[in-house]
């Protein structure tokens, strides 16, 4: 298994605390964590970031860099869509 995929979440449909729940315990072992979504879910992904940020501000965990992008898909009926792209750190404060 790759660094990446070990410090990364994908946020997906599964209940917000449980990406949340996923984040700390990786959060424990690693100095930061990467939340990464797309399309509908960016909102859940946003969602996970703030609630980890503000439930740990106390423990030094803070957002870090944002990154915003989009992807080419092709869809079912065989069109090519644009899908937008968030990926947000969230690591450890330098305090």
């Amino acid at each position: 298994m790759s660094n990446e995929t070990r410090d990364t979440i994908f946020i997906g449909k599964k209940p917000l605390m449980a990406y949340v729940t996923s984040a700390l315990i990786q959060l424990a072992n690693l100095p930061a964590v990467h939340i990464k979504a797309r399309g509908l879910s960016i909102g859940r992904a946003v969602d996970v970031a703030q609630i980890i940020a503000r439930k740990t501000e106390n423990a030094g965990y803070a957002i870090g860099e944002i990154k915003i992008g989009s992807e080419s898909l092709e869809s079912q009926d065989g069109r090519t869509r644009n899908v937008s792209t968030i990926e947000i750190e969230v690591k450890r404060s330098q305090n």
